[in-house]
């Protein structure tokens, strides 16, 4: 058979097994060819990670609970692919790291718990880890979180708190916070989290990178570990917009497409007042305030209002950060505090505990009055573009400062203040690195209406962009 046809077939053959796969030709496109033929190999850029996790000076023991030693083989996979001019789309060949909630078949699936470590093994891989796979995806590690997802600090004191790469005395920022520490300190390139209440963005603005809470019925949450049914959501963390884009689309089953930011002139931005902008500490009050003066300089529309259906949120959830998570959450685990309650973190058991005498009626009647919220706060975003806020009103505060119950309960209030609207209201949200010379990092954050998370990327790219240029 002459080379060109041998060439032809192979091609078809590739393309109807990437079909097969969920992925339709177009996503195939010559341009992510071309890049994966000029970045450097998918195998070294792994042995790099690797290196990372395994320096006995960083925090890879601390950040990475489950290094997978056969990712060789799917680096190799994805490099032949690039030297046939092939490509499964923008992911393949990326290394990508997992949080301990999502199973992995072979595997039992600790949640950051020990209680869990011996539980029987996942009998297959959750879907949004499957479909990263089909992507050609890297897998390399699954990565450190507060256990069971119940808190915004990020400590573990089963596997140990993995120190923030700003600076390591500082916490990282919860629940993922093992994937924000492995994106930041180049243990992987993306890292898949969960958010309920601010778990991806939280850890992502402490750590000084890009972390998106998509519309909850994109990507599902089959086959992760649950916090709360109403509120969980799956996102990744990166160092950019568009490879949290790329990872978003094929966790949510979705053609690869490309982010081209949308111009700034004329957006529409809230600034939501009262307790979501009050008691910044002076460096995020300063670099929130330059970023909200310069996009207003080049033409973005910014507004400043309060939003009473914010304060009704407030009240639906006292005394709670998220009065879902809270009761779902010991619906969830309560049989298991009764026979191995003194295994689980105490500050987790507590949290969980405190939901345990609220009743049915109390639950359905927050549910209901949820619902209404949902469908007011969704027309109130129909003329507006986004939302604008700091992501965390604090930098990353000492973790020598959070040993007491009472200090670790007023840290998580504020970092999940303003992230936790975003789930409440069931909203898209992104969180960007802000204007960061040196020092701690800062987030600002974008919220936009349910289902367009697409837009989202584009507003946030521009924004990115905008803050990268002030730098």
């Amino acid at each position: 058979m002459p080379h060109k046809a041998r060439t032809d077939v192979s091609r078809r053959k590739f393309l109807a097994t990437a079909a097969l796969a969920g992925f339709a030709a177009p996503s195939i496109m010559r341009s992510q060819v071309r890049e994966s033929a000029t970045r450097r190999s998918s195998r070294d850029r792994l042995e790099e990670a690797l290196a990372r996790i395994a320096d006995p000076k960083g925090e890879g023991k601390r950040a990475c609970l489950t290094v997978y030693a056969n990712a060789g083989r799917a680096a190799d996979a994805a490099d032949a692919r690039a030297r046939s001019g092939m490509s499964l789309g923008p992911l393949d060949g990326i290394i990508i790291s997992i949080k301990d909630a999502f199973d992995v078949a072979g595997e039992p699936t600790r949640a950051g718990s020990k209680v869990l470590a011996t539980a029987p093994p996942a009998a297959a891989d959750a879907p949004t880890v499957s479909r990263l796979r089909s992507a050609g995806a890297v897998i390399v590690a699954k990565t450190n979180m507060v256990e069971f997802a119940y808190g915004g600090i990020g400590q573990n004191p089963h596997y140990g708190t993995p120190g923030n790469p700003a600076d390591r005395t500082r916490i990282p920022g919860g629940s993922s916070s093992g994937a924000a520490v492995a994106v930041a300190d180049g243990m992987c390139e993306i890292g898949i989290g969960a958010d309920t209440s601010g778990s991806v963005r939280v850890p992502a603005a402490l750590c000084g990178v890009v972390g998106f809470k998509p519309s909850q019925y994109r990507v599902p949450n089959d086959g992760v570990f649950p916090l709360s049914f109403t509120c969980d959501s799956v996102g990744p963390l990166a160092k950019t917009v568009a490879e949290c884009a790329a990872a978003d689309a094929a966790m949510a089953g979705e053609a690869a497409w490309t982010v081209e930011p949308a111009s700034l002139s004329g957006l529409r931005l809230s600034i939501p007042q009262g307790r979501f902008v009050a008691n910044l500490d002076s460096t995020v009050a300063a670099r929130f305030g330059a970023a909200c003066d310069g996009l207003g300089k080049v033409g973005v529309r910014m507004s400043e209002d309060a939003i009473p259906l914010l304060d009704d949120m407030v009240r639906v959830n006292s005394p709670f950060i998220n009065a879902f998570s809270a009761i779902e959450a010991y619906a969830i685990h309560r049989e298991r505090l009764a026979s191995r309650g003194a295994d689980y973190d105490p500050s987790v058991r507590a949290k969980l505990q405190a939901a345990s005498g609220i009743s049915a009626a109390d639950y359905i009647a927050r549910l209901r009055e949820r619902t209404a919220l949902v469908r007011a706060m969704n027309a109130y975003l129909a003329d507006l573009d986004a939302l604008m806020l700091p992501t965390v009103p604090i930098v990353a505060p000492p973790i020598a400062d959070i040993a007491d119950d009472e200090a670790e309960r007023t840290t998580t209030l504020l970092l999940a203040r303003n992230t936790v609207i975003a789930n409440f209201f069931d909203l898209c949200a992104l969180s960007i690195p802000c204007l960061r010379r040196d020092g701690l990092p800062v987030g600002v954050m974008l919220i936009a209406r349910n289902g367009q998370d697409h837009k989202l990327f584009r507003i946030g790219a521009a924004v990115e962009r905008f803050l990268a240029s002030q730098i």
